[in-house]
This record gives structure tokens, C-alpha cells and sequence, in this order.
């Protein structure tokens, strides 16, 4: 999962500042760069405003796919590939599962 907005809520326990479990997207910035797109944001504490980490989402067009990938200390890394045509040939191959 590659995700541009929100949060992994299974990942987040609680604050480590005042054990709040309350999640806010703050500093959203999205930049189009070189036919890439760029998104960063940060979680944040809802209570107490502590920072809970900083989420980066990449998405360009390679081809005939479209790429993204993701790395945030809450919701973790990811890469994620997928076919602009109805049905992906690489399935079809048998060669992505």
C-alpha cells in the first residue's frame, strides 16, 4: 500500500510525549517535478502537536505504468507498480503475483 494521504493507524500505539493516539496531517506540500509528483506532509500528534514522523509519496508514469512509492516511519516504505491498460500483462504472464 502506497498511500498519498492519511495514515497506517496499525502502526501508531500511542504519543510518545503524552500517550495521545490522535493523528493530524499538518505541512502538506506538493511540488510536480520532471513529470514526477512529489507529496510530504506530517503526522502529528492531535493532542500535544509532537511530530510522529514526516510521510513522502512519489508518483510518475514509466511506459506504460504508473509508479509509486512511499516512505513514512509510521506507514512504513513501499513501492507499488500498476498498468494504465485494463488488464496488466505482467499478470497475465504470469511474472507480477
Amino acid at each position: 500500500m502506497c498511500t498519498d494521504s492519511g495514515a497506517y493507524m496499525a502502526n501508531l500505539i500511542s504519543c510518545a510525549s503524552c500517550k495521545g493516539n490522535q493523528l493530524k496531517a499538518v505541512n502538506q506540500t506538493y511540488v510536480e517535478e520532471s513529470d514526477i509528483e512529489t507529496t510530504t506532509y506530517d503526522h502529528i500528534c492531535g493532542s500535544c502537536q509532537h511530530l510522529i514522523s514526516s510521510h513522502h509519496h512519489k508518483f510518475w508514469i514509466d511506459g506504460d505504468y504508473q509508479e509509486y512509492t512511499m516512505e513514512c516511519m509510521l506507514c512504513g516504505v513501499a513501492e507499488d507498480s500498476i498498468s494504465i491498460m485494463p488488464d496488466d500483462p505482467r499478470k497475465l504472464s504470469g511474472l507480477l503475483l
